[in-house]
Formats: structure tokens, C-alpha cells, sequence
């Protein structure tokens, strides 16, 4: 009785029940660094587009090893997707990388986050910051009908190291502006708000340089035909990028008179503080 009891206890450790499972359904590698993923929704999940929610696996402990991730679908897609980095050494994306269709994840279904439109005082423009894949809650916004509704206009801008960083934006742009479906919800012209202003800092191409420089320089209004740069009265933003990048965005945004805003006391603009890459 002893023997089989230990046989069962090891048999236990070897095939862990997954808590709070999702299925895979579709991986997409983008670079070597980059790929995208999709996996089945939870039947009592309800987050606002822009949320995060904890994701991960088993660590070699056996027990959860979690993540903050941005949902990239919008709130009323039947499928979660994410966007993610790997990190070859990293404890969570060295394994997440090697994830295939019919794989689970865990997902844990308490979605929260700041960039959210409740968090933002009405509007006339918004203008999404991005670098790498802090495009993840930008994909969702962008497909979220409210946006369209309340901005008369919407700047996307997305800066990456090297031009394929840039392709998963790209593509969900184009994808947008050819999507029968959100034309319907939202309106036949929709799509013609959106102003998607991407840039490198390694890599050649059409426009180099970091966003917050040419923020500064005026570079990014002369392009976009922006008069008066960012105005408080009419403009609203949110951030989401490195440590770094969102510090260095919100000084910005501060300087041209935007406040900093919240859930709970919005203002004109927020920054994604648990997002990090």
C-alpha cells in the first residue's frame, strides 16, 4: 500500500491539474522576438477594451508563474489575443515562445488596467503612444467602436527597433480598414480616423527617430498637420511602452498641460504602469 501511494503521489507531481485553463487556438511569429497568440475566452470574462489580465504557466516548481498581459482583442471578441516578447532566458516567455494550438495556458479571468476610456475626460483627439509590444492594448482599442465614437480623430504612433517589429501593427491596421464587420457596427467611413505614424530607431526607414524626439523637435505635428501640438483642451493620450519610454511620454504631455488621469478621477491622459517591454 505504501509503494502505490508513492507511485500515485509522483504521477501527481508529473501531470499537474492546469488552474483556470485556456486552450490555444492560433500562434503567430512575427520576428525572432516577437510572436502573438490567441486562446479561447472564458464564458464569464468581461473586461473593458485597453484592460490586462495575468497570464502564464507551471513554473518547475509546479506552481503559477503569472504575467501581466494586455488583452490585444476588443471586448467583444469570442477569442483572447496576446502579443508578447521572448526572452530566451526569461522565467515565463523562454517557455510561453514554444506554445502550438491545443496547448493550455493559465488565465486568470480579473481583468484591470488604466487604459481605458473612463479614465479620460471627453475629447476631440486621442493619440496612442506605443513602443514594442505596448501595441498589445492599442490593437484592442482600435477595434473597440467607443473609440470612433468619441474621438474625431485617432493617432496611433508605434516606435520599434527594426522595420519587422513593426509588422504586427501594420497588419492589424490594413486589417481594419478592409474589416467588413466594424464598418457595420461603427459606421462605413470609420477607419478614415485613423492616423498610424510609425517609426525605428535602428533599422532604415521612411521615418526614423524615437517618438519623443520628434514630439519635441515638432517633427510628428509637421507630419500629421497637427496645428498647435498637443492641446489639453482637445487632446487626449495613453501610454504604453518601457518604464523609460512611459516616464519620458508622460514629462511630455505634462508640459504641454495634460494631467495625468485614473479610473477613479479621469483626466487627459494614462499611462500603462504594469506593462514592462
Amino acid at each position: 500500500m505504501t509503494e502505490m501511494k508513492s507511485v500515485t503521489e509522483a504521477t501527481a507531481v508529473k501531470a499537474p491539474v492546469l488552474p483556470d485553463a485556456q486552450t490555444v487556438t492560433d500562434v503567430k511569429h512575427w520576428t525572432d522576438r516577437l510572436f502573438s497568440f490567441k486562446v479561447t475566452r472564458p464564458a464569464s470574462l468581461r473586461f473593458r477594451s485597453g484592460e490586462f489580465v495575468m497570464i502564464g504557466l507551471l513554473g518547475d516548481n509546479g506552481k503559477p508563474l503569472l504575467r501581466a498581459y494586455s488583452i490585444a482583442s476588443p471586448s467583444w471578441d469570442e477569442e483572447l489575443e496576446f502579443y508578447s516578447i521572448k526572452v530566451q532566458d526569461g522565467p515565463l516567455t523562454s517557455k510561453l515562445q514554444h506554445i502550438k494550438p491545443g496547448d493550455q495556458i493559465i488565465l486568470r479571468p480579473k481583468p484591470v488596467g488604466t487604459l481605458v476610456h473612463d479614465a479620460l475626460l471627453p475629447g476631440k483627439r486621442i493619440w496612442f503612444f506605443a513602443t514594442g509590444t505596448g501595441f498589445a492594448p492599442f490593437a484592442s482599442l482600435l477595434r473597440e467602436p467607443q473609440t470612433y465614437e468619441d474621438y474625431d480623430e485617432i493617432i496611433i504612433t508605434h516606435t520599434c527597433r527594426d522595420v519587422a517589429e513593426l509588422n504586427y501593427g501594420q497588419e492589424l491596421i490594413d486589417n481594419i480598414r478592409q474589416d467588413e464587420l466594424l464598418a457595420e457596427l461603427i459606421g462605413e467611413d470609420f477607419a478614415d480616423k485613423i492616423r498610424y505614424y510609425p517609426t525605428t530607431t535602428r533599422e532604415e526607414s521612411p521615418k526614423m527617430g524615437r517618438i519623443t524626439t520628434l514630439l519635441q523637435d515638432g517633427t510628428v505635428f509637421a507630419d500629421l498637420g497637427v496645428e498647435g501640438g498637443i492641446r489639453p483642451e482637445t487632446d487626449r493620450a495613453m501610454v504604453c511602452g518601457s518604464l523609460a519610454f512611459n516616464h519620458d511620454i508622460k514629462a511630455i504631455l505634462e508640459g504641454f498641460g495634460l494631467r495625468e488621469g485614473a479610473n477613479s478621477e479621469p483626466k487627459e491622459f494614462v499611462v500603462e504602469k504594469a506593462f514592462v517591454g
